[in-house]
């Protein structure tokens, strides 16, 4: 029985708008990929993968993403906030997840419960998917290890933590422990779609930095027993998420490049999807 993953990687609101709009031009090409066996979620992949496995229309959250960006402030990676981080880095590659960890949680970030409710308003759905596996990623503040949520947690929570950037928004509480954003281990996680035929990557990040793994060497790896088509953004995508991949304002116009890109990755995607 051939098995199909879905994989959704992070990079902010920019991200999550252009990750629509790659899906839904390939929904309008006849490309579902809402067929998915496993979809795999990392920060704001997790947004639109949890969306995705429950069967919630492209088209239609595409055009969420175009609604004007009235009250929305844009959260922004300062000075400060890219020194902490990158001093965590420095030294042992084994202790830097922790050493993430550790400054996240020293960070002022404002309340926990109040992100969640945020979260929360802004996700259509609330329950686990039935018919999908949904793999939601997150890192342990304090031990820097992967922890994987596919159910027994509320879905809000698992989403939280997967979008819980260091240093921007808290860690998340989750069985009496601290989680911070999934991609800190990878921006896409795509090795959890080991063991699937057929895998789309959709990677608003594809490059790695200090821990996190780089897209292209996952999808290399997966490439030895998989057909795996990698999409990650095309020049005119990264001039509209701008400088701020936090930004608001820019959900439009990366929805819109994502639309517009879909044209040139149909081919390639549904040569692997649907082979």
């Amino acid at each position: 029985m051939t098995r199909r993953a879905l994989v959704l990687g992070g990079g902010g609101i920019t991200g999550i708008a252009w990750e629509w709009g790659i899906l839904a031009g390939l929904a309008r090409a006849g490309v579902d990929l809402r067929t998915a066996d496993l979809v795999v979620g990392t920060s704001a992949g997790s947004v639109v993968g949890a969306q995705v496995a429950n069967g919630l229309s492209a088209e239609d959250r595409y055009e969420a993403q175009l609604a004007p960006a009235d009250g929305e402030l844009a959260a922004t990676l300062g000075v400060g906030l890219i020194l902490r981080m990158g001093l965590a880095m420095v030294g042992s590659r084994a202790g830097v997840r922790q050493r993430i960890g550790r400054a996240a949680l020293r960070a002022s970030t404002g309340a926990e419960s109040a992100r969640v409710a945020v979260i929360e308003s802004r996700l259509p759905v609330k329950e686990w998917p039935k018919d999908t596996t949904l793999s939601i990623t997150s890192v342990d503040t304090a031990t820097g290890e992967l922890r994987v949520f596919d159910g027994g947690v509320p879905l809000v929570s698992a989403v939280a933590a997967s979008c819980a950037v260091p240093g921007v928004w808290p860690p998340v509480t989750i069985e009496g422990r601290r989680y911070m954003d999934g991609g800190v281990r990878s921006a896409a996680n795509a090795d959890l779609a080991d063991g699937y035929d057929k895998v789309v990557v959709l990677a608003p990040i594809a490059r790695g930095l200090g821990p996190m793994t780089g897209v292209a060497t996952q999808v290399a790896a997966l490439r030895a027993t998989a057909a795996v088509a990698l999409v990650t953004p095309d020049a005119a995508a990264l001039k509209a998420f701008g400088r701020n991949v936090l930004d608001p304002a820019r959900r439009a116009p990366a929805a819109r490049a994502g639309l517009a890109q879909s044209d040139s990755v149909i081919d390639e995607v549904r040569a692997v999807w649907e082979s």
